[in-house]
């Protein structure tokens, strides 16, 4: 890459943007933010002056919509490559809002495609975040079948308390296993069909303009930075924000579902080697922990860390499009860039927590948001009436 061409990075404020931006701008490289700073995610009035970063002589802050065609001729000037990180995020909210979700992730990513189909331009790679949601349930692995790929489980299923996915070919229970990029791609909501569908876009328009591209399905990101204020998404903001305020931590299910939760700082690692090496072009790699750890011991580790005196219940509430497990097999990544996580869940929750006690406690929005899912039917409205404590 040259060192006079710069770093596009669509979403570029938001925390794995800024957390690729550092790793760039330490490297000495232009950057080049673009965000459209959503009242969701980052407050009716956005306050930047709080991230030093946006203040380098390195860094370039533009404010824009992926959406409008118009924006891709001020951004793209010299940029050599671009991080296409811009997204709407949640999966239930997508079920409503699926306008929204489908022109941002898809005709975001159509408009930046367009441009480089249609203009003289200096980009020589793309990097996409994608996200395990076009996976769906993942692989499991039946005793009888060996690794198999359930469909998504029905309502009839969780209405009955039946959690775990059941094998499709012997109809026993079968085990979360690691979910490899070969997997059968299965997406149950309208954000994890955006996602595939930009996968699709980038991929083939990538070998037509003959622009290497490295897609990355990135599994659950947390760490600091993270919106505080989004209650569609980010479990780990949530629960701490909840915890903060001593309110009761509603773990749905059972509580054992579980999730593979990397940290933004690997996450990052990870798109800035898909920049540097050449080693993952063409390819679609998994970026994860590689490790599943249920949603109750997340929200007990928290509270450890946090302290407090909130309950922790399990209601059976459940949730339209929710997987049951996810995590991701490494074993591509590893073998074209190189990448192996290097922050351990503990440690990456001891840098969160130590974060999260720096920022201002958050209104709890969850309840809003759970109303909403509720009231279109995308939700379990019922409670348990006797609680278990975790």
């Amino acid at each position: 890459m040259a060192q006079s061409k710069k770093v596009l990075i669509t979403g570029g404020l938001g925390f794995i943007g800024m957390e690729v931006a550092r790793l760039l701008v330490d490297d000495g490289r232009q950057v080049v933010l673009m965000d459209n700073l959503s009242a969701q995610i980052h407050g009716a009035l956005p306050d930047m002056s709080l991230q030093p970063l946006v203040r380098h002589s390195l860094v370039e802050i533009r404010r824009g919509d992926v959406r409008e065609p118009g924006v891709w001729a001020r951004t793209l000037k010299d940029v050599s490559s671009v991080v296409h990180l811009a997204a709407e995020t949640g999966t239930g909210q997508s079920m409503y809002e699926i306008s929204r979700y489908t022109e941002t992730n898809v005709g975001g990513t159509a408009s930046l495609l367009d441009y480089l189909a249609n203009n003289k331009h200096s980009v020589t790679k793309v990097i996409l975040a994608s996200s395990r949601s076009v996976y769906g349930e993942g692989a499991y692995l039946c005793e009888r079948c060996g690794i198999v790929y359930p469909p998504m489980r029905t309502e009839s299923m969780l209405r009955m308390q039946q959690w775990e996915p059941k094998c499709p070919e012997c109809g026993e229970t079968a085990c979360a296993a690691a979910t490899p990029e070969c997997a059968v791609t299965s997406p149950a909501s309208i954000y994890a069909a955006t996602k595939l569908a930009q996968e699709h876009l980038v991929r083939i328009a990538s070998q037509s303009l003959g622009i290497p591209a490295v897609i990355f399905r990135f599994q659950n990101v947390y760490g600091e930075g993270q919106s505080l204020k989004n209650p569609y998404t980010g479990i780990l903001s949530i629960f701490s924000n909840q915890l903060r305020q001593g309110r009761t931590i509603n773990l749905y299910e059972d509580s054992r579902e579980s999730r593979d939760f990397v940290h933004v700082s690997d996450v990052a690692r990870a798109v800035v080697l898909g920049l540097i090496s050449d080693g993952g072009d063409g390819c679609t790699l998994n970026v994860g922990a590689g490790r599943a750890t249920s949603v109750a011991a997340i929200a007990r580790l928290l509270q450890e860390r946090l302290g407090g005196d909130s309950r922790m219940v399990v209601s059976g509430q459940f949730r339209s499009g929710d997987i049951r497990h996810g995590y991701a097999d490494l074993s591509l990544i590893r073998a074209k860039l190189g990448f192996a996580p290097e922050v351990s869940l503990e440690e990456g929750l001891d840098r969160f927590v130590a974060w999260v006690r720096t920022q201002q406690v958050e209104p709890d929005r969850l309840d809003t948001a759970t109303r909403e899912l509720v009231a279109r039917g995308l939700m379990d409205g019922h409670r348990e009436s006797t609680t278990v404590a975790v």
